[in-house]
Parts: C-alpha cells; structure tokens; sequence
C-alpha cells in the first residue's frame, strides 16, 4: 500500500485533519483501537470555534451560556444571550469527522498498531500481523503519549498530569458550568461541573484522584450515583521539534493544549489547518510558523498557569474579589473569547481600576502577563 500521507491516531484531530487533506491527496489513517471514542475527555468546545470548523453538529448534547466560579468562599457568574460552548459527545464527534473523511477518500486501517519506521516506511501491526505502508509524508495525531513523537526524537519539556472525571447524577443547571478554585481541595487545577442536562453531569479535576474525591464530597454528590468514570493524561508546554523530515506531529501529540483549561481539540484542528497549508504549499517546514497563533496562545497559557501555580488560596481569593466586580463581569460578558485567553485578559488589563486593583493583588501576575 502507498499513500501520499499517512496519519497514525483516529481521534478528533487526526479525522479532522484527514478530512482536510483528502481533498487534495490520497490518505489513510491509522487506529489502534477498534473504535472511536472511549477516552477521557470533558468535551466542552467554544461555540464560535465549532461553527467555524463546520464540525458535526450530531455531535452536540448540550449548549452552554454561561459559568459560576467559586473560591473557597466567594463565587460570581458570567451569562450570555447566546451560547458560548457547546458539550459534545466524543465518540460521535469523531465518528462523524471520519466519515466525512472517509466520503473524501481516505482508508481507515482500524485495530492497527503503529510499531516504527523502516527504511522510510511504517510499520504496522494488525491483529498479530506486521506489515508496511509506504506514504510520502506521515503524521503523528496519536495522542500525548505518542509513539510517533518518540520515534522520531521528539523533546518534551512540560508538564504533565493526571485528569480524573465521573459523569454522575444530580440536580443542575443545564445551561451553565461549575468551575470550582479552591487549592485545599484540588492543589493543581480547578474542579469543573459540567452538565450533559438537567439530571447528569461530567464532574473532574486534574492532580491526583484523592483531591477529585474531595470535591465529590464538597459538591456532595453522591458516590452511589455515579454512573461512569475515566482517566486520561494531558501535557502543559512544548514538545518540539513539530516537524522532522517527512513527518509532523499535530493536536495532542505536539501538546497542542490550552494551559488554562486543558482543552486541545479546537488548538489542535487550528493547526490542522496550518499543516494542510503548509503542506499545499509543498513546504512542511512552514507548519510551524502557521501556527503562531496557537504558539502565542499556549505561551500565554503557561505564564497564566505558572501564576496560578505560585498563589496560595488567600491570593485566589483576591483575585476573586477583583473579576467578581461588575466592571470585570462587564467585561467578560461582552468582550471574553473562550478559546482566546490572551484576548480575555488584555480586554481586562485595558481598564485602569482593575489593572490597580490587581497590581495591589500581585505585581508579578501583571508584569508576566503584561
């Protein structure tokens, strides 16, 4: 078998991407497992971005307006007339984007294992047989712990955590999410409550599964009511190079991730994008420098998560004070961009009393993201 580009890992990116370019090229897509969906994943994507990217609107179970941030002792909510994301079901999200790629064109080789790399040819295992594919270009979407990143000697410099989630039963409000700071209960991240409808939602943190079970029983869900649960792993910096010779890594797998949130699905289809032009243009070396503005974004991220990292909760807690006024909210409301963090935070810097009041806050927390 031969192809033009071969993409090894069938989750939201690799199918996206492969639908992209089976426009213009012939493509086959590698998956070890022997169906789609299955990992962790909260799902939660900003409406503009989903529209968009066209992505499948079967794949939407909830439409999200809004959120309730709690400190340990405060909390203040943000709303919106229209919705600003929308929860999707994984497993029809990617379903749905390989068939669409499929409809194009290109062959998907399920239950099958990429190995390695043999004299410019793939390696692959199916059902205890080895055999190769030859493309002219390959690409590595198989997630955070790639085999195509450490093949072709990929370097990491990042850091990397556990995300637990349940999806368990209860009482909410189905247009708007949880999110939870309180570093007594979850240290290394924020918890979240996001809720497929009114009787069910997807509850998780990141850090270890003692501070997921702390907030369970702060939320006071109840552990008999808890109708699924999943782990999975995510990877906050860089992992470089993105492209080596004939080969580029794309979404998960380049740690194409939002700091702020973990979120990587829309970061990840962006450089989708970025990767079809580069490879248009016949220079894939160019796939990088497409990419700035996902770069600038997870540089942003990191300083972002480097800070909240350094503040202990009575420093959340005054931050709190300053984001739940009605000058931020304002704010917010109007002129926040869910995937756009950097555009959040100047939009809120821009107003002289509350840059002061976060001066006063911490001086360091506006010259970093200053």
């Amino acid at each position: 078998m031969r192809y033009d580009i071969l993409i090894i890992g069938a989750g939201p990116v690799g199918n996206y991407l492969a639908s992209l370019l089976a426009k213009d090229f012939s493509v086959a897509v590698v998956e070890k497992k022997n169906s789609f969906g299955g990992k962790a994943c909260t799902g939660i994507i900003g409406a503009e971005n989903y529209e968009k990217l066209g992505l499948p609107k079967k794949a939407i179970l909830n439409e999200l307006y809004g959120a309730t941030f709690y400190s340990r002792i405060q909390s203040f909510s943000i709303r919106r007339k229209s919705p600003q994301a929308y929860l999707v079901d994984r497993k029809t999200l990617e379903r749905e984007l390989a068939r669409k790629a499929m409809k194009r064109g290109a062959d998907y080789l399920m239950s099958t294992t990429f190995k390695g790399f043999k004299d410019r040819k793939a390696l692959l295992q199916h059902l205890g047989d080895v055999f190769e594919v030859k493309a002219d270009f390959y690409v590595g979407a198989d997630g955070v712990n790639s085999t195509v990143a450490k093949v072709i000697g990929a370097k990491s410099k990042a850091e990397f955590l556990t995300g637990y989630e349940v999806e368990v039963l209860g009482e909410f409000d189905r247009k708007n999410v949880e999110v939870w700071v309180n570093k007594e209960t979850t240290p290394d991240f924020f918890a979240w409550v996001a809720p497929i409808d009114e009787e069910t939602a997807r509850v998780g943190t990141f850090g270890k599964i003692e501070h997921l079970n702390r907030f369970l029983r702060l939320r006071r869900f109840e552990p008999t009511r808890i109708l699924e649960f999943k782990a999975g792993s995510v990877g906050f910096g860089w992992r470089k190079p993105w492209v080596r010779g004939n080969v580029a890594l794309v979404g998960d797998s380049a740690l194409q991730i939002k700091p702020t949130t973990a979120g990587g699905i829309v970061y990840g289809m962006l450089c989708a994008q970025a990767l079809q032009k580069a490879l248009l243009e016949g220079r894939p070396e160019r796939y990088w420098d497409h990419c700035s503005w996902v770069r600038r974004q997870i540089s942003f991220g990191l300083k972002f998560r480097k800070l909240f990292l350094g503040l202990n909760q009575d420093g959340i807690e005054r931050v709190f004070e300053v984001l739940g006024s009605e000058e931020a909210r304002e704010v917010i409301e109007t002129q926040a961009d869910f995937d756009d963090h950097l555009r959040t935070a100047k939009a809120i810097l821009k107003r002289p009393r509350l840059l002061a009041k976060l001066i006063r806050v911490s001086p360091s927390l506006i010259k970093a993201l200053l």
